[in-house]
């Protein structure tokens, strides 16, 4: 097949015939213009409106429709951080956005790109620092137009 530009973005629909799979890091998954080589070895650029954030599952077609990726995300290094109660989450997720710095919340825990600086004020505020290489699915700026 060769290259294939991908320029539209669907909707997650489970009936959809998935043509392959992309997995790609949460960094990769916040890019609008790319260029991906498959396993198979065919090239894709990746051709979307900026400021464009794919999320796990999320759907990518060239420009006929026919041919559909999706997305998955890739596991890679985090940190996991958890408090001791949900206050000291909370305080932690201040700190860490303040920083503006990429963070995925979930309700018992937060994860993060592995950084000493920031591990070490983590454990200073008495929060546990897991380390793990699972899928990292940051929350999207609130000034970001998704889809």
């Amino acid at each position: 097949m060769g290259m294939v530009v991908l320029n539209q973005f669907l909707p997650a629909d489970k009936n959809a015939v998935v043509s392959l799979t992309l997995a790609l890091t949460a960094a990769q998954r916040t890019r609008s213009r790319y260029r991906f080589e498959a396993e198979t070895g065919e090239i894709f650029h990746l051709r979307l409106p900026r400021g464009t954030v794919m999320r796990d599952r999320d759907l990518l077609a060239n420009d006929t429709g026919e041919f559909i990726v999706q997305i998955i995300a890739k596991p890679e290094p985090t940190i996991k951080v958890i408090g001791k109660t949900s206050l000291d989450l909370l305080r932690a997720a201040y700190h860490l956005g303040n920083r503006h710095i990429p963070l995925e919340v979930n309700p018992t825990n937060l994860k993060l790109s592995p950084d000493p600086v920031l591990q070490a004020m983590l454990e200073q505020l008495g929060l546990e620092i897991i380390e793990e290489v699972s899928p990292f699915q940051p929350e999207i700026g609130a000034y970001v137009h998704n889809h």
